[in-house]
């Protein structure tokens, strides 16, 4: 696994296993939850830009812990690059892609994992230069038995398959070539969040590290 110090010049792909899709509701929450991900083994945090905390937390968590890889995710907008970079976010996932956002995305200076669930977006993106994707919804989308088809045509493409994936669908993604993590929620229970159980977090987060 790369260090997360490293991150600026590795490949979010490759920091870990697992990256957590983090939707925060308060920002109280972002420090501990952070710091519980972390501690169990898994630097790499997707923050989703779907609440009004969203910002608020990544700004948190890049300052507030360190051994954290704090990301933005739902990006879909030039607006979402601009002000996701300006939080302290250290990369960027979109559920989908347009030219438009990912010039955004390129010129970010952050690495970038575009979202495509279709072949031909696979090679629209690699004819821009671009071998390191999300796959999503991944499950909705044709689970692994696509994502392997697509390994054949197209080795030189990556993903990280996100979307209705947990902790007994995970390896079976993993095992696939192509594949170099997966995104997913399942170490993140609505009710341990909300009754702060940042233990029962850290034991989930370490169970998913465990994975590979």
């Amino acid at each position: 696994m790369t260090s997360p110090s490293a991150a600026a010049s590795a490949s979010v792909l490759d920091l870990a296993p697992v990256v957590p899709v983090v939707v925060v509701e308060d920002v109280a929450d972002a420090v501990p939850l952070a710091r519980a991900l972390v501690a169990g083994g898994l630097p790499a945090i997707e923050v989703t830009l779907r609440t009004p905390a969203a910002l608020d937390a990544i700004r948190a968590i890049a300052a507030q812990v360190p051994d954290a890889v704090v990301g933005a995710g739902t990006v879909i907008s030039a607006t979402n690059v601009a002000d996701s970079v300006d939080a302290g976010a250290r990369f960027l996932v979109s559920p989908g892609w347009t030219d438009t956002l990912l010039a955004a995305m390129k010129a970010s200076g952050v690495p970038f994992l575009p979202g495509v669930s279709t072949t031909s977006e696979v090679v629209a993106l690699i004819e821009r230069g671009v071998h390191e994707m999300k796959f999503f919804p991944a499950e909705a989308a044709g689970g692994t038995a696509y994502l392997k088809s697509l390994g054949g045509p197209l080795p030189q493409a990556r993903f990280c398959p996100t979307g209705g994936i947990g902790l007994a669908s995970a390896p079976s993604y993993l095992a696939l070539k192509n594949v170099g993590c997966v995104g997913g929620s399942w170490m993140l229970p609505a009710d341990a969040v909300a009754a702060k159980d940042w233990g029962r977090i850290e034991a989930l987060a370490r169970e998913a590290a465990a994975l590979r």
